[in-house]
């Protein structure tokens, strides 16, 4: 005879709903970034760690009297409900603006999102199942991972050198996984300006990795939000360029414009296009009218592309605040060097374990994001990602300049009790 459980025989914890958790909810995680916010905000400490656009250079006064005019002429349908697949003006806008990116898709088959995260997990609920594999570059941005952890994906990552990832790697494993029965379903890569990394996928190599994943059955999810802030160029062609039909293709106004709106888009093949559709209906009816139709009147009566020049020449200047000092205070670690974006990937001497020396670094009033963030599989304990695009150029300096007192320390802990020789080599 069997006894039906009552909630008084539920174990006692803090949360008397933990034995009712579908799996997704417990496999949602807290990021090492989002943990670090309580820290980073405090104003004493200078913050290397996260990648919020800096918006002081938008004209702001210009953007209010245009959200003012908005709300005067087009109030009612701006407060209304919209369509499940976004603005159509919007969408005719962006399929314009992807021409940057050499190839602008068919209005129809934009879909409107909030934010590009929001984009990057209905492609995940569309494709994955639980056990299902993605292949993601290494390291490889965090907001993915979690969206990837929560669907109950497994991740196999693929390295990347300075110029992006590397086809043959990607070609092998791809045939390793194959297999072994478990092929890849998708390949998620960020081409451009590269978060965490820095680096960017040579023009070269684009065609090679987009006939890898069509040989192989593999659809790519490209995730785009700084291919315009190429400190000296536009970006190269997208990779959804050289074939419509195998790649997903994700878009953001938070980088290149302000995070605030929250507006982000996906370009997809008809088919999965028509999937995003119903999952965006099914989450939340219909984006944000109010952000669409703000963000489409900046671009129709605002010269956008000027201000993303001020942009690009804001994070050059501090990318070569960032790079000057590290060349100055941690010439014994190796770093990338990023021709456009937020970011640059810095190896630090073996021996250190950045995720261990982060509570050191906070202490010394300083921040940055460890590199066990960016993978699935428990590696990059020798790397941390450094973010140029928030602080001053002095306060990057004197960033690093902290960071480099830390490290110095563990160094010399190292020397004392374990002969490490790293600083010298």
């Amino acid at each position: 005879m069997t006894t039906k459980k009552t909630r008084d025989s539920r174990p006692s914890n803090l949360d008397q709903w933990d034995d009712i958790y579908s799996q997704k909810a417990r496999n949602l995680r807290q990021s090492e970034i989002r943990a670090l916010f309580s820290v980073v905000s405090r104003p004493e400490v200078v913050s290397l760690a996260g990648g919020m656009p800096n918006i002081k250079d938008l004209p702001l006064d210009r953007l209010a009297e245009s959200a003012k005019q908005l709300i005067v002429r087009h109030g009612a349908q701006a407060m209304q409900y919209g369509s499940g697949q976004g603005f159509p003006e919007l969408r005719e806008q962006i399929s314009q603006l992807m021409t940057y990116d050499g190839y602008a898709p068919n209005p129809d088959n934009i879909v409107i999102t909030t934010g590009s995260q929001q984009a990057l997990d209905y492609v995940t609920q569309i494709f994955i199942d639980p056990g299902d594999m993605i292949v993601a570059e290494s390291p490889s941005y965090v907001g993915a991972l979690g969206v990837f952890e929560a669907y109950r994906a497994q991740v196999t990552h693929v390295p990347l050198d300075d110029k992006g990832v590397i086809p043959q790697a990607l070609d092998e494993t791809l045939s390793a996984l194959e297999k072994a029965g478990t092929p890849a379903k998708m390949f998620y890569t960020v081409p451009n300006y590269h978060n965490p990394a820095g680096v960017t996928l040579t023009a070269e190599r684009r065609p090679k990795i987009v006939e890898i994943c069509r040989r192989h059955h593999v659809l790519i999810l490209e995730d785009n939000p700084y291919g315009l802030l190429g400190f000296h160029s536009d970006p190269l062609p997208s990779l959804q360029s050289y074939d419509p039909n195998s790649v997903v293709y994700l878009g953001s106004f938070s980088k290149m414009f302000a995070p605030g709106f929250r507006i982000g888009w996906a370009a997809a093949p008809p088919a999965i296009r028509q999937k995003l559709v119903l999952a965006s209906e099914s989450a939340v009816l219909s984006p944000s009218m109010v952000g669409q139709m703000a963000i489409s009147a900046y671009l129709r009566d605002y010269d956008w592309y000027s201000q993303v020049k001020i942009f690009r020449a804001m994070y050059e200047e501090r990318a070569g605040a960032m790079l000057s000092a590290l060349e100055e205070y941690l010439p014994y670690c190796e770093w990338t060097k990023p021709e456009g974006g937020f970011y640059t990937w810095l190896t630090v001497p073996e021996g250190i374990d950045t995720k261990e020396m982060l509570p050191r670094a906070v202490t010394e009033l300083v921040a940055y994001t460890p590199g066990t963030a960016f993978f699935a599989d428990g590696n990059g304990r020798r790397n941390i990602r450094l973010s140029y695009c928030y602080p001053e150029p002095d306060q990057i300096r004197e960033g690093v300049r902290r960071l480099s007192v830390v490290m110095d320390r563990e160094l010399e802990l190292l020397n004392i009790f374990g002969g490490n020789k790293a600083k010298e080599n």
